[in-house]
């Protein structure tokens, strides 16, 4: 069955890693990265080089926009919010942290959708492709072990999302064809994550996961204590530090 897939890319570990199994698993992948507002460009700049590693079309949205809208985050609007730093790994999951962008993964769901379904129905209606020999496919990289407490990073979460997206495309209601939802490490640790990418052989030198814009990880928010915990555990380093403190 031919399979019509997006992945949603960000530049960073998880993403990264997902990116790549999506690619063994399917063949005809696609890579988005969304431009959002955020307050670096950092992990866009990284996207781009590991799409063109990996050898997929790369879309980068500029939704600049939505941070306008989605304004009470540290990452959209961090000289009124500070990021966090060196909190320890049990308070990043007692609360929702200020890194917290409203509505985001909801907003990139949903665009990510548009574009596949632009992308089968074409084939549908154009191109003539039997709706019996289609998969229609978004990878994400969401994770529910090893996280800040976002809510929009929990299973529950996109299943109700692949119901609302079932509802409201013209796919599932006129040809009967679920936009599947990928979220292949979301049950898993920092650790296994790592392990994964090493495993498919994914560019994790290239992969920038802090919430900061520097030159080189900042070290100390969320997203670099999680990132330095699973490779610790994983036992190995982490080339991407390596590579970048070497410029």
């Amino acid at each position: 069955m031919p399979s019509y897939a997006v992945t949603l890319l960000s530049g960073g570990l998880d993403s990264t890693t997902v990116a790549v199994q999506a690619l063994q698993e399917t063949g005809n992948l696609s890579a988005i990265t969304f431009h959002y507002g955020q307050s670096h460009s950092k992990e866009v700049d990284c996207a781009q080089e590991i799409a063109g590693v990996l050898g997929i079309q790369h879309q980068l949205l500029d939704i600049s926009f939505l941070g306008q809208v989605a304004w009470y985050s540290a990452l959209t609007n961090p000289d009124r919010f500070p990021v966090p730093e060196d909190r320890s790994i049990d308070r990043m999951g007692a609360s929702i942290p200020i890194t917290y962008v409203p509505l985001r993964n909801t907003i990139f769901l949903s665009l990510a959708a548009a574009y596949l379904e632009s992308q089968v129905l074409y084939a549908l209606e154009i191109d003539g492709v039997s709706p019996k020999e289609v998969a229609a496919l978004i990878y994400m990289a969401p994770n529910a072990i090893d996280y800040s407490g976002y809510p929009d990073c929990r299973p529950e979460y996109f299943q109700k999302m692949t119901e609302a997206l079932a509802y409201g495309s013209k796919l599932w209601t006129e040809y009967q064809i679920p936009i599947q939802v990928k979220t292949p490490i979301i049950e898993l640790s920092k650790m296994e994550i790592v392990k994964l990418g090493l495993r498919l052989k994914a560019p994790l030198e290239l992969t920038w996961s802090c919430y900061q814009g520097g030159a080189v990880p900042c070290g100390s928010c969320d997203s670099c204590l999680l990132r330095a915990k699973g490779f610790e555990e994983a036992g190995v380093s982490d080339p991407a530090l390596t590579r970048f403190r070497d410029g």
